[in-house]
């Protein structure tokens, strides 16, 4: 099983900035966001990290999560994988929160899901299939991704269901770590944006 997983948000683009749902549409990062990820590189490449020599990178197509990886540091070791990108929002893409529960009181993702978009059981599979790879490497990883679906990814690490992702929050170019404790899952840091003060 991996010591670790390590878990990079992008960095911050217009939609994130304003909280619209950004799922498969390709914004790019922010001049902020481009900052943030050269700050989360620069944490990563000193210790206790020191550049995670051994470690394995994955990472969204997406070009705001590969713009991250490689800005911090990893582009030249990141592969692309389509399980880290970002939820599907069918209708609700570009929306935020607020403009849907205009037409959807009371609606919550975790729970009620999008229309015309991926379901939150793909969502889940995807997470599942990223933590049994990460738990089948005998090494560290390192995950540049998506708020949802790393918020998925840390409910699944610890065996909840996916909807147990709405109480844990990830802000943009957060690090979080997915470890162990006692032979459990556990998370060891979670949304640390200490790099961006």
């Amino acid at each position: 099983m991996a010591p670790r997983i390590l878990l990079a948000r992008h960095g911050q683009t217009r939609w994130s900035l304003t909280g619209k749902h950004t799922g498969r549409t390709d914004i790019p990062l922010l001049d902020e966001g481009r900052r943030g990820a050269k700050l989360l590189g620069e944490r990563l490449h000193h210790g206790p990290w020191a550049g995670l020599p051994d470690a394995e990178v994955r990472t969204s197509p997406l070009a705001r999560a590969k713009e991250t990886c490689a800005l911090a540091g990893f582009g030249d070791r990141a592969r692309e994988w389509d399980a880290l990108m970002e939820w599907d929002y069918g209708a609700y893409e570009g929306m935020t929160p607020a403009e849907i529960k205009a037409t959807r009181p009371g609606w919550l993702i975790w729970r009620d899901g999008v229309p015309e978009g991926e379901s939150i059981a793909s969502i889940a599979a995807r997470a599942d299939e990223v933590v049994e790879w990460a738990r089948s490497a005998d090494r560290d990883v390192l995950v540049f991704a998506h708020g949802h679906i790393l918020r998925t990814l840390g409910a699944r690490w610890l065996g909840h269901d996916a909807s147990f992702a709405a109480r844990i929050r990830l802000d943009p170019t957060s690090l979080s770590v997915l470890g162990w404790a006692y032979g459990e899952p556990a998370i060891e840091r979670w949304n640390d944006t200490g790099h961006l003060d």
